[in-house]
């Protein structure tokens, strides 16, 4: 079993920066792939990014370029910058922990509870 707890939405202009983290607790969690997805109001959800252990990182291609993703094994914290927010970034951001680096919900076993981000024009 892994906790996930996310922190860091918030309201922010257009062009800013936010940095939203995922705390992670429970069995082992360094050893999971850590993804971010997210929720606008009437659509569904969708991947944004997810962080092997070590390796390569992958992105959504609307978020490529404005956002990192990037892990502190030793704090089991998983960040996810974005920066050059927009608009169409606003929705609740989760945070899930799978056994496979994936960018596919299902394959994710352990969910955070969410962090709003809303973009202002």
């Amino acid at each position: 079993q892994v906790r996930l707890v996310e922190s860091g939405g918030g309201l922010v202009q257009t062009g800013g920066s936010l940095r939203l983290t995922c705390t992670a607790s429970g069995r082992k969690p360094s050893n999971y792939y850590i993804g971010w997805f997210r929720q606008a109001p009437g659509k569904e959800r969708e991947f944004v990014a997810a962080v092997p252990t070590i390796g390569s990182t992958l992105y959504a291609d609307p978020v490529k370029g404005r956002f990192t993703v990037f892990r502190d094994n030793y704090l089991n914290t998983v960040f996810l910058q974005m920066n050059n927010l927009k608009p169409d970034d606003t929705a609740v951001y989760y945070c899930a922990a799978s056994s496979t680096l994936s960018t596919v919900g299902y394959e994710y076993d352990f969910w955070g509870q969410g962090t709003q981000v809303t973009v202002s024009s």
